[in-house]
């Protein structure tokens, strides 16, 4: 019998380096996602004459991009790296357009959070006419938000795909899908906790779609990319994604059985939050794990290797 191959590269060290990222960037994509699902949520309810859902959304989107600014900064090591980064705009870039995506969304985001404290302004003098004009610049800039929302919401899987690390930048295709649905879910939930049944309807609809698209992703990268699906089944990545999946379901099955009831949403709602952080923190431990083992890079560059030559030796 030959013993199972142990892969191991020159003085035990990596083939490909591991991303230097904390977990602060981890965090950072949830929290990005969340302001991105909340811009989508707030924009529906002031769309359909939903007022709590939009006052949920707009605060939420506003704190939620207040926390991906501590979290990239923290990362990064100094506020004035981010600012340097503005210096330059490069298409090809994945981090640099997603730098002005995130600043452009965050001052209308800003916008539109501002404008719900209009009512509390007083009539007369500049606070009165600060209380005419905010509730328009509220609007145009929560839907401003909304428009930029689907790209704050993916382009942080593009910038993950974009990498060398083997199990990211095998699931490039599916992992706009897990981001954007684990948004939706995400502002979804925003919904169930801030607003009564009533007004919760669309907030219902974009748990089920978002736990659709997300569900769907996951399942994509978990079982169609080879030995590269294993980081994302095993160990620690496994677990957290086996629970966002299980939440995910929780969450929406609450949303929608239990839709006369308050408790039920506000319960529902913590469980698609839930759901999305740990589904984040899985995608990233699951990158980060195919670093660490050379298997990951060996293994499929043979398999490459080895059509390469069968194509080359199949007669035209």
């Amino acid at each position: 019998m030959v013993p199972p191959a142990e892969f191991r590269s020159y003085y035990g060290r990596p083939i490909v380096k591991a991303a230097v990222w904390r977990h602060d960037i981890a965090a950072y994509l949830f929290t990005g996602g969340l302001a991105a699902g909340s811009a989508l949520l707030a924009a529906g309810g002031d769309a359909t004459g939903r007022p709590a859902l939009r006052r949920a959304g707009r605060v939420t989107a506003l704190g939620a991009v207040a926390a991906s600014t501590y979290f990239l900064v923290n990362d990064l090591g100094r506020p004035a790296r981010f600012l340097h980064m503005l210096r330059v705009a490069k298409p090809t870039s994945p981090m640099s357009m997603g730098t002005w995506i995130f600043s452009a969304f965050s001052a209308a985001a800003g916008t539109a959070a501002v404008a719900e404290a209009a009512p509390l302004l007083p009539d007369r003098g500049l606070p009165g006419v600060a209380r005419k004009l905010l509730p328009a610049a509220g609007t145009a800039g929560q839907y401003g938000a909304a428009v930029l929302a689907p790209a704050l919401a993916t382009y942080t899987a593009v910038l993950l795909a974009d990498t060398a690390t083997p199990s990211w930048h095998a699931a490039y295709p599916e992992l706009p899908f897990v981001f954007a649905g684990s948004a939706l879910a995400s502002g979804a939930g925003v919904g169930l906790i801030g607003a009564p049944p009533g007004q919760a309807g669309p907030a219902r609809r974009m748990a089920i779609c978002g736990a659709a698209l997300e569900l769907y992703g996951a399942h994509r990268v978990e079982t169609t990319k080879g030995i590269l699906s294993e980081p994302y089944r095993d160990g620690r990545a496994g677990k957290l994604l086996r629970a966002g999946r299980a939440l995910t379901a929780l969450g929406v099955a609450g949303a929608v059985l239990g839709r006369r009831s308050r408790v039920a949403s506000v319960l529902s709602g913590a469980s698609l939050l839930t759901a999305s952080l740990i589904t984040r923190f899985g995608i990233f431990e699951g990158g980060l794990a195919s670093a660490r083992d050379p298997k990951y890079t060996v293994l499929p560059q043979r398999e490459r290797l080895a059509q390469r030559a069968a194509q080359d030796e199949t007669p035209s």
